[in-house]
């Protein structure tokens, strides 16, 4: 009996520790594509003639640094 309660224990560990790196991704991939918003945001304002070339870069400063955490993965949609 021990044993089987064992092995349950365990997967239900493994199936929590896979349901939070689910959320993790989710949560990724969420604030990356919010980043690409801002991004999107930044340069049209700027075309627009109400934004900055910097407002621009920084949008596109924080989409990389997304990216060098996370991965481009939030890209492919």
């Amino acid at each position: 009996m021990a044993g089987f309660l064992d092995r349950a224990k365990e997967q239900a560990q493994r199936g929590i520790a896979q349901g939070k790196e689910k959320v993790e991704e989710v949560q990724a991939q969420r604030a990356g594509n919010d980043l690409l918003r801002r991004l999107g945001a930044a340069y049209y304002a700027e075309q627009k003639g109400t934004g900055s070339a910097q407002e621009v870069q920084r949008a596109l400063a924080a989409v990389q640094e997304h990216v060098a955490q996370n991965g481009d993965g939030f890209l492919k949609s």
